[in-house]
């Protein structure tokens, strides 16, 4: 990588990371646009930086940059949106939906998909992951990562094996109602990213779960 790429590297970084700052406090989570005026924000910054250090006449690269960079984070962050609102429509309330800005993440309980040490997944479920594979045939430009994880009862490794299974199972719905087995990779997380203490049942409940992650290409 020569010395001109690396700096662009360093300074998209760092322009993300000031961009990121300023957008949490300016732009309030109840705008439907939100992601859309970030990404058009973020995509600026780092297109005018690339732009500048790429180009022989950096002035005019920069513009030039911003702008394409702003169109396509804007494009990014309004399918987002987009497709967040229609999912948060047709599934179960009981899955949870976190849109992190460059990605969705959908976040369904292994008490209501699996029974006990189970990988076959409910019935009821079964509609809900249905549903999302819906959408991602709706946005086709995303890779989608089907990632299980356990609580830590039991052995790590069966832990590991359980949610290696299950986020297999999850995944397979999805295959199966459409979407392009290459968009998709199962992931076992086990016991190892809990989001709650595994002291209590409730706790050990949250961190039971099957997330699907849905990432813009």
């Amino acid at each position: 990588m020569t010395i001109a790429r690396k700096s662009v590297a360093f300074l998209a970084a760092s322009a993300l990371l000031l961009t990121t700052a300023c957008t949490d406090g300016a732009m309030s989570d109840s705008d439907p646009n939100k992601n859309a005026k970030e990404g058009a924000l973020v995509g600026g910054i780092i297109g005018a930086v690339g732009g500048a250090m790429l180009s022989g006449n950096k002035k005019k690269g920069a513009i030039v940059g911003a702008a394409l960079g702003a169109g396509v984070g804007a494009a990014i962050g309004n399918n987002l949106d987009k497709q967040e609102a229609e999912l948060r429509q047709s599934l179960d309330g009981r899955v949870r939906i976190i849109n992190e800005g460059d990605r969705l993440v959908v976040i369904m309980p292994q008490d209501i998909l699996f029974g006990t040490d189970s990988t076959y997944v409910q019935g009821g479920l079964r509609d809900d992951i249905q549903a999302v594979a819906t959408s991602l045939n709706r946005y086709p430009e995303s890779t989608v990562q089907v990632i299980g994880h356990t609580d830590n009862t039991g052995s790590a490794q069966y832990n590991l094996d359980l949610s290696q299974r299950r986020a297999a199972a999850v995944a397979n719905i999805l295959i199966g109602s459409g979407v392009y087995s290459g968009r998709v990779q199962i992931i076992g997380r086990g016991e190892d990213a809990p989001i709650a203490t595994n002291l209590t049942p409730e706790g050990r409940a949250q961190n039971r779960r099957v997330e699907i992650v849905i990432l813009p290409n």
